[in-house]
């Protein structure tokens, strides 16, 4: 098991910023990729940013591209979110999940693929 406890959501205006934050428990954090994925009200979870676990390779959903940065610091067994010029489309629960180590430096973006998954925090954005 590898405990996820997402942090850092709130209420900001459209072009505001925020930062997310996933602490996982563990010493072999570095070996797993990492992903975010949200659920607006109404609609089915969706894949937000992905990061390998070696080498840190990125990939993002075409409606954060550009806005978004997903980073992590293995040091701290820490995962991350930066969100920038948040749009009201962006209003969701954000999500973390993590993938058990299976060979490889990959990143993944489906659902199906991940492990683990955190409770999720609440990201409101106001028009």
């Amino acid at each position: 098991q590898v405990p996820l406890v997402e942090s850092g959501g709130g209420l900001v205006q459209a072009g505001g910023s925020l930062r997310l934050s996933c602490a996982a428990s563990g010493r072999t954090f570095s070996n797993y990729a990492m992903g975010w994925f949200r659920q607006a009200p109404g609609k089915e979870r969706e894949f937000v940013a992905a990061i390998s676990s070696i080498g840190g390779t990125t990939f993002y959903a075409d409606s954060v591209k550009g806005r978004f940065t997903i980073s992590r610091d293995n040091a701290k067994n820490t995962l991350y979110l930066q969100m920038n010029s948040l749009k009201p489309e962006d209003t969701a629960v954000y999500y973390c999940a993590a993938r058990a180590p299976r060979g490889g430096d990959y990143y993944y973006l489906t659902q199906k693929e991940y492990d683990y998954w955190g409770q999720g925090t609440q990201v409101t954005v106001s028009s």
